[in-house]
């Protein structure tokens, strides 16, 4: 059997190995399943490779050297940032892997230009030379787009650069300019290739995707991380045309269709328009003075105080929120959970589609902390419960339980579905000011009636809240 087919075969359980991972992420109970699937996948796709590149005529053995050491140096290179990355850095870190993978699509089509069009190389000719033509430029203009915008989303998910949405005049107007350039580009270079168009639509698109990244306000950063992970797919696919490798066409068509699928899932949970975020934005005008009204004085309590109100309460919810990631707060969260179902109240976690920085952040880091996956509920099977509930405590959580979301007109997160916490009978919120959430959209739950603000670090107050209830006498729960 020749090297190529047994690369074909080594490429065809990769792709099964592949599918079936995405299969097991999708559920709690399989996501560790799913991991060990996509691991062997990469590794058998991997390993076929540089033995293609080895026993491959046309390649000298040095090549397959650099091929060989590179993948050696990313491997350890991935594994180390692995091992060091907190689970609060882990939406940024996937941003910048997504700009390295729009990066490498850049390359692989200025590679393809220079090695057919200006070296004239034979193999493609005729109406097959023109469809090439046209590989290269979508895979460049999708490459760049997911660099850039993947290293803005990087920088406003780090703090390097601030959350709130970049509103130029005219923006809807430059979106559609770029597109336009692209098209008629594309047009250009597929008839005349030449230097100058291809390297006029890198740099259309170079910009197009930091700004089309820039207009989105920080608060929708997860629909824009999973965006940029559907980019990255399609630039994969993009690079596999180019490559003439099945395998790269096959797993950047995968990522990239999962990728739209989660985002318009979340869009959809968010009462946002899809076709508005892959525009550059939920229409973001947002309206001078949103959500900077006044009201009134808020109201401060105490771990212990929280104690005696969880020792006598039946029903608790918890929703948390990325504060709950930075404090790292997971563990004591999950001893207080054990401590309250001990004495035999009923509790419960509701999970926003949006919490923290990455789609399914809150849920990872309760699995982390062995938090049984039948109380995570998501926001549909928890809310009309919320309001028969005796306690809710959020716990850094701020613009997913923003009451100004469904009733605020004027605020830039109005028809946002949210966590209904205010209904109900008691809400303590743990935060360490009263600053906005990562939005930039001040919270009237924290001055409600029935709202309490417990200040400090999550952590700190939850470990508190643990020891005072310990000493708290027992309260038989009505059957």
């Amino acid at each position: 059997m020749s090297a190529a087919s047994i690369a074909t075969a080594a490429y065809l359980v990769a792709a099964l190995l592949f599918i079936l991972s995405l299969a097991g992420l999708s559920k709690h109970e399989t996501a560790k399943q799913g991991w060990v699937f996509g691991v062997a996948g990469m590794v058998i796709a991997l390993a076929a490779t540089i033995g293609l590149s080895v026993h491959d005529s046309s390649v000298r053995g040095t090549t397959a050297l650099i091929v060989a050491v590179a993948t050696v140096i990313g491997a350890v290179v991935g594994l180390w940032r692995a091992r060091i990355v907190q689970m609060t850095g882990m939406p940024e870190l996937i941003a910048l892997l997504h700009s390295f993978v729009g990066l490498a699509a850049v390359l692989v089509g200025w590679a393809s230009y220079v090695e057919v069009e200006d070296k004239g190389l034979g193999s493609f000719a005729g109406s097959l030379l023109r469809i090439h033509h046209a590989e290269v430029f979508i895979g460049i203009f999708i490459g760049a787009v997911t660099f850039t915008g993947s290293i803005v989303a990087n920088l406003k998910l780090s703090a390097r650069i601030k959350s709130a949405p970049l509103v130029l005049p005219g923006k809807n107007l430059l979106n559609l300019s770029a597109l336009l350039a692209f098209a008629i580009l594309t047009v250009v270079f597929v008839l005349h290739p030449a230097l100058w168009s291809i390297s006029a639509v890198t740099a259309v698109a170079l910009l197009f995707g930091w700004h089309l990244v820039a207009s989105i306000g920080g608060g929708d950063m997860p629909v824009v991380v999973s965006m940029l992970n559907s980019y990255s797919g399609w630039a994969a696919a993009a690079s596999g045309f180019l490559l003439d490798n099945d395998l790269l066409i096959v797993t950047g068509a995968l990522v990239g269709s999962s990728g739209a699928y989660l985002s318009y899932i979340m869009c959809q949970a968010m009462n946002r328009s899809f076709i508005s975020v892959i525009a550059g934005g939920f229409g973001i005008e947002a309206p001078s003075g949103a959500g900077e009204g006044e009201y009134g004085e808020h109201r401060e309590t105490s771990a212990e105080q929280t104690a005696e109100l969880l020792a006598a309460a039946s029903t608790v919810v918890i929703t948390p929120g990325y504060g709950m990631a930075v404090a790292q707060a997971q563990y004591p969260v999950a001893e207080l959970t054990r401590a309250l179902r001990a004495r035999g109240v009923d509790v419960r976690f509701g999970i926003h589609p949006v919490a923290g920085r990455l789609p399914g952040h809150m849920n990872v880091l309760l699995a982390e902390a062995k938090v049984p996956y039948d109380i995570v509920l998501e926001m549909d099977e928890i809310n009309d419960d919320l309001a028969g509930t005796d306690v809710v405590l959020v716990i850094g959580a701020n613009d997913t339980v923003n009451p100004a979301a469904a009733e605020d007109p004027s605020s830039p997160i109005a028809g946002m579905p949210v966590l209904r916490v205010w209904e109900a009978e008691h809400v303590v919120v743990f935060k360490r000011s009263m600053a906005s959430g990562y939005a930039g959209v001040q919270n009237p739950l924290f001055y409600r009636e029935n709202a309490a603000m417990l200040f400090g670090d999550a952590k700190t107050k939850v470990d508190e809240i643990v020891a005072a209830l310990a000493a708290q006498p027992a309260v038989p729960v009505p059957a």
